[in-house]
């Protein structure tokens, strides 16, 4: 326990130094279909051009999202290309520039030509910003030798310098100063299909990951504020060079930069919400604090919330346990709104008030190019094969297989990785037709590193399920695979756990300049800090894993290094939630429910299973159960709970109850402006509205008026904390630069809620637990047909359960609307970014949203 303890903690150490990349300021991307739905004439149509040897003109690209945009996945499709013949001819190259020019970006302003380095599988020039003199008739800015910056008195081939927003050039092709191949976005080779199509998930970067790029930098003042624009450019590839020579098996192998490619270029205006503090610090602070899968909402309501009030409200993201401890054991400064799945013990008879607010889910995001496959849209996952990622017991998550570090004892016999179980080509006989899709292992499932209700909910599910649980008491599948006997014996198939562990202690001798280093379970599969950064890693088709060795000129020893993602060859999935899933637009896998159907998280899937969620302890509170899950319903589906006390003082019940009207009301609109609903949430159901209108009814109450006149007036418990939460935060994304005071950001100083986790060891520890919805990813819940990635979770009306009583809820209704229509004060504030604050265990996973 003490190894995994600090294994945990290195982790969310390493995790502290990407904090800068967690960007949840602005609200999310919405999927494929949400996208054209929600933003009609924001998804832009283009076509290319006929050029001197290829002909571009039946090309039609499409942008399904160029406004409100943010740190995001960007699905861009296209339709009339050549098909890509054997990875060699006819391909996209798109990549983000910046540039105030109305008619577009120079090729001087993109971020393009880190994306492979020199000897790489696609060459040398392909992804290069060097032109080869002589290859292009037309070029003439960049058409001769210069003298070679690194070799005096030699010279090399020219190359379009790179000009940020701010600062001066790059000096030489091998320049990393702004971008380079870890954190660059580029797409330097996107292939078309047979019939002439194509789709891509761009991941955008904002100021805070690329702040050379200045996209989403405020211009102008008060309320006039908006995003500093970019641009998307996308440069078609045929199979001729500039010059017109082609050859046998010759891949065009000039940079998209040289003038005759650059002619060719199309170009997309790009509308970035502004990357700032929505509220000014210096309103009143109302703290709140939980779970994750409220994260991207409360993000996107802080702005409506913020704008006629007098308060803002600052969230800090932590484990629910910590949250419910919190308010169970409340100081001077504890938040006092929490956001759980489980309700805090006692509920209502112990003061405390329940109000549903987000309907979201967790499942395995993934983005696979696997050899002779392509693109791996359809997969499925059984609750036996989700066990076995989950407890490393296939060797392959442990350490990197070769002739001197062969596979370990205790994992003798069962298959080197998840493409070749049996069970796994069973359920996806696509990678059993291609003999180079079992060569492309994604790597160690990636997980996060908090403990939670959602872990609870994914090892219930496989707690429910007879095949897994066998799995996880020491059962052998009926192939022979074993669980890893590290994990055996952790009571993970009788008491599951609100944690996943990395149990397993084998570690793996790497060689380097006659010195050695070791790695282990942690190196090869390492945490995520959280569902958002186990989305944001995975669509960048890496697990983020470390397990070669490379020289040190600093320390002149060995250090671990993790290897090139190139294109074509990405692959990773992880456990998330639905919304970081739809902002990151990842294929989503298919689970497996309780009556054997195999479905994906839709609003119809994830309303179906609430309507099958059982009455916990506490009234009012659903939880879900797994082994309940059936007739289409995700069996990962959960609700988050809005949980304070009536005992608060009355000026802060009252600035609560506020956040639960809006979140039950004009907050369950689904959009990608500030204020509304992200996608990849489901819309809260009538019979969900009407008790949160309830709870904040009651909230805004208080505790009934004692015999001695006490109780009602809220003069114990916490105020909700006030004060100025500065804050900031400080942190680089594989060297994008730093931030100060920005969202999704780890905090490096004192944040809003700063002092709450003394009280969080307090918490209730149940053993109940709820799962996960919201989809991100198409696809029906009829055996798993798949749909496209990212489905658009539609509006839907009250179901059965839900309704509860229709009569009075609908008499309930009336009364609180009347009321509504009379309240029209402040509102949420400081939910500024998702910001991390360093604490003693990194099982506490803290991160924090605020201003300042």
């Amino acid at each position: 326990m003490t190894a995994r303890t600090g294994a945990r903690r290195k982790a969310v150490g390493v995790g502290a130094l990407l904090a800068a990349v967690l960007l949840a300021l602005l609200p999310p991307v919405p999927g494929p279909e949400a996208a054209a739905a929600d933003s009609g004439s924001s998804a832009v149509t283009k076509r290319g051009s006929k050029g001197p040897y290829d002909d571009f003109s039946r090309l039609e690209v499409t942008v399904h999202q160029t406004k409100n945009l943010r740190a995001q996945g960007l699905r861009v499709t296209w339709k009339g290309g050549t098909p890509t013949q054997s990875y060699n001819t006819d391909y996209l190259q798109i990549m983000q520039c910046w540039g105030d020019d109305p008619a577009g970006p120079k090729r001087e302003q993109c971020q393009f030509g880190a994306g492979v380095t020199s000897g790489g599988n696609f060459g040398t020039h392909i992804a290069r910003r060097e032109l080869v003199p002589g290859t292009d008739p037309l070029e003439r800015e960049y058409a001769e030798q210069i003298p070679d910056p690194d070799v005096p008195g030699q010279l090399t081939s020219p190359f379009v310098p790179f000009t940020p927003v701010s600062g001066p050039p790059t000096k030489k092709v091998t320049d990393w100063t702004y971008f380079s191949s870890g954190d660059t976005n580029e797409e330097f080779f996107v292939a078309t299909q047979p019939d002439g199509t194509g789709e891509a998930a761009f991941n955008l970067q904002t100021t805070r990951e690329a702040p050379h790029l200045g996209c989403g930098d405020p211009v102008g003042t008060g309320t006039h504020v908006r995003g500093r624009g970019c641009w998307l450019v996308v440069v078609p590839r045929g199979s001729h060079e500039p010059d017109g020579s082609t050859g046998n098996n010759h891949r065009p192998n000039t940079s998209p930069f040289s003038t005759t490619n650059w002619d060719r270029r199309i170009v997309f205006p790009l509308d970035f919400l502004p990357v700032r503090e929505p509220c000014p610090t210096d309103k009143a602070e109302r703290r709140m604090t939980g779970s994750e899968l409220v994260t991207d909402a409360l993000t996107s309501w802080q702005s409506a919330l913020c704008a006629d009030g007098t308060t803002r409200f600052t969230f800090t993201q932590r484990g629910e346990d910590l949250a419910r401890g919190g308010l169970l054991n409340p100081t001077s400064t504890s938040p006092g709104l929490a956001f759980t799945v489980e309700p805090v013990e006692g509920g209502a008879q112990a003061g405390f008030v329940h109000a549903p607010v987000a309907v979201n889910g967790l499942t395995v995001g993934f983005f696979w190019e696997a050899g002779g496959i392509g693109l791996v849209e359809d997969l499925k996952l059984s609750p036996r094969l989700l066990a076995k990622l989950l407890t490393a017991s296939y060797p392959y998550d442990v350490r990197f297989l070769t002739d001197t570090a062969p596979v370990p004892d205790h994992l003798k016999g069962n298959p080197e990785s998840i493409v070749r179980d049996p069970e796994f080509l069973e359920l996806n006989p696509e990678f059993q037709r291609s003999p180079q899709a079992p060569q492309v292992y994604p790597g160690g499932i990636l997980l996060a590193a908090d403990r939670s209700d959602s872990a609870r909910i994914i090892w219930n599910y496989l707690r429910a399920d007879k095949e897994a649980r066998e799995f996880l008491e020491g059962k052998k599948d009926p192939w022979g695979m074993r669980i890893n006997p590290y994990f055996k014996d952790l009571g993970l198939a009788s008491r599951g756990a609100d944690e996943f562990m990395k149990a397993d202690p084998t570690e793996t001798e790497l060689t380097s300049n006659d010195k050695t280093i070791t790695y282990g379970m942690t190196d090869r599969s390492p945490y995520a800090l959280d569902m958002h950064d186990a989305a944001r890693w995975v669509r960048r088709g890496t697990n983020n894993a470390k397990d070669q060795a490379q020289h040190d000129n600093v320390t002149n020893g060995p250090k671990l290094v993790g290897r090139d993602v190139l294109i074509g060859q990405r692959h990773a999935y992880g456990i998330t939630d639905t919304a970081s899933a739809s902002r990151y637009q990842l294929q989503i896998a298919a689970l497996r429910n309780a009556d054997g159907t195999y479905v994906r998280p839709t609003t119809t899937s994830l309303l179906k299973a609430v309507e099958q969620f059982r009455d916990s302890a506490v009234p009012g509170v659903l939880v879900p159960d797994p082994a309940r899950a059936r007739n289409g319903a995700y069996p990962l589906t959960a609700v988050t709970y809005a949980a304070a006390s009536t005992s608060l003082p009355a000026d802060a019940r009252k600035d609560y109850a506020r956040v639960l009207r809006y979140a039950a009301g004009p907050g369950q609109r689904q959009g990608t402006a500030p204020g509304e609903l992200p996608f990849g949430y489901a819309p809260l159901p009538a019979g969900l509205k009407a008790r949160a209108a309830a709870a904040a009814d009651r909230l805004e109450r208080g505790a009934p008026t004692g015999p001695d006149g006490t109780g009602g007036t809220g003069t114990t418990g916490t105020g909700g904390g006030t004060g100025a939460g500065q804050g900031t935060a400080a942190g680089t994304d594989a060297g994008s630069g730093s931030v100060s005071g920005s969202a999704d950001s780890t905090a490096s100083g004192e944040g809003a809620s700063g002092g709450t986790a003394g009280s969080a060891g307090a918490g209730t520890g149940r053993a109940t637990s709820s799962g996960g919805p919201s989809t991100a990813s198409g696809g029906g819940a009829d055996g798993g047909s798949a749909g496209p990635p990212a489905e658009k979770l539609a509006g839907t009306g009250s179901t059965p359960s839900q309704v509860l009583g229709v009569i009075r809820w609908v008499l309930l209704s009336v009364l609180v609307v009347g009321g509504l229509a009379g309240v029209a004060g402040p509102t949420v504030l400081g939910i500024a970014g998702r910001r991390r604050i360093p604490s003693d265990s990194p099982r506490t996973g803290i991160r924090n949203l605020k201003s300042g």
